[in-house]
């Protein structure tokens, strides 16, 4: 089993009990603002499965989170290889919180957890985030996380139609920036 605890989350293995509300996040089109579609109960089912056989397999990688006090889950939290049809190669943060999670810091809280797991535990020498063009919240993080945009690195997303979802932007940080990062 393999967790990470901050001051109000606990990024865990995912339960039983996650799937309503991951599948009810995931037929949110606010949630799904950047995604090209919502996701059926069954996608969110099978993308639960996938995340956890990945913990299973590795230590580490799409958590679950939930806020300490009141056990409630509130999304995800990820450490995970880019994807091979990325143009460049790394391991990439990323966060999803539903959106009564939203503004309360929880997402910069969790992805700080994840930097730090990522940098501490795995030695990684560098992390990315990715996120599209459009998305200023996601974005806002990186940057409050220390993180800096790479325009060299920006692409559009071949798995997406054309229109404003496609372009993707891409930042950074190295572990050498982040020891002396503060609130981590």
């Amino acid at each position: 089993m393999s967790e990470l605890r901050t001051e109000r989350l606990l990024l865990r293995d995912w339960r039983g009990a996650d799937l309503a509300p991951w599948a009810a996040m995931n037929a949110d089109p606010e949630v799904r603002a950047y995604f090209p579609d919502v996701l059926t109960r069954e996608q969110s089912e099978a993308s639960a499965a996938r995340f956890q056989a990945a913990l299973d397999r590795r230590g580490w990688g799409w958590w679950a989170v939930e806020v300490r006090a009141t056990g409630e889950f509130i999304g995800l939290a990820r450490l995970d290889p880019v994807d091979a049809d990325t143009p460049f190669t790394g391991v990439e943060a990323g966060w999803r919180l539903t959106r009564t999670a939203w503004g309360l810091g929880y997402a910069t809280e969790a992805a700080g957890a994840v930097l730090s797991y990522g940098f501490a535990t795995l030695t990684l020498p560098e992390i990315f985030a990715v996120t599209t063009a459009t998305n200023l919240r996601s974005r806002a993080v990186m940057r409050r996380l220390g993180m800096t945009h790479h325009t060299a690195y920006d692409f559009d997303d071949p798995n997406v139609p054309d229109g404003p979802l496609r372009r993707n932007v891409v930042y950074r940080i190295t572990g050498e920036e982040w020891p002396g990062r503060s609130g981590a």
